[in-house]
């Protein structure tokens, strides 16, 4: 028997009748105080088996003291016709009994032992899917799955894509601001053409970054306020 013995505990003990007889049996204990046993007697056919649940009730252990419990199976053949158990062990003579005789013996778990058993006795935590009353608070943030992860990801490969397009088209218009400019200055006759040309490159740089601010403002505010 394996400790704490705080409460009930049980053992098994497997009776085997490997004769070509049925076989009664009868189950004896010196403290029947302190056990239960069932069945603690009956009928076992030939090449069968029978399980007995011998329950130990609970008790103050003590390390220090020996155990002197003991167990005793008798065991006789059945007689023909069987109408009260109780009659053949009475009529049963010494000879035809047969006996085999156990020992108890008490151990105490481990301390890893104990710590395994509590953390395999511990419930595991269920969320409390119950019904609650008034509506739920909608959280402040919601974590993304990995459909909607996806999707942020391809989004934000398309928007560098367009920004390192519109970089590209922002240094072309700078280039071609500087060569107008070059042009104007180089020309002495101050022609109208050439003033509205560097007037238009110069004018496109501001444009440009409000177009790219708006792209991030709105897509920020449409994936994460809103």
């Amino acid at each position: 028997f394996s400790g704490p013995f705080t409460d009930v505990v049980t053992t098994n003990l497997k009776l085997r009748n490997p004769s070509d007889r049925k076989v009664c049996f009868k189950v004896k204990t010196t403290a029947p105080r302190r056990y239960c046993v069932r069945p603690n007697s009956g009928i076992i056919d030939p090449g069968s088996s029978v399980i007995v649940s011998v329950m130990l009730q609970p008790f103050d252990y003590d390390p220090n003291e020996k155990s002197k419990h003991k167990f005793m199976v008798q065991t006789t053949y059945a007689p023909p016709n069987i109408s009260d158990m109780e009659a053949v062990w009475k009529e049963a003579k010494p000879d035809e009994l047969m006996d085999s005789k156990l020992r108890c013996v008490f151990e105490m778990p481990n301390e890893n032992d104990k710590l395994n058993d509590i953390d395999a006795s511990k419930p595991t935590p269920v969320p409390n899917t119950s019904k609650q009353d008034g509506p739920m608070p909608k959280p402040h943030s919601v974590s993304l799955n990995d459909t909607e992860t996806r999707k942020l990801m391809e989004e934000c490969k398309r928007l560098q894509a367009e920004v390192m397009k519109l970089t590209d088209e922002n240094r072309h218009l700078r280039d071609e601001g500087l060569r107008l400019r070059k042009v104007a200055h180089s020309d002495k006759s101050g022609s109208p053409t050439a003033l509205a040309l560097r007037d238009n490159g110069s004018n496109s740089l501001p444009s440009l970054l409000v177009v790219i601010a708006a792209i991030f403002i709105g897509f920020f505010l449409g994936k994460f306020i809103l």
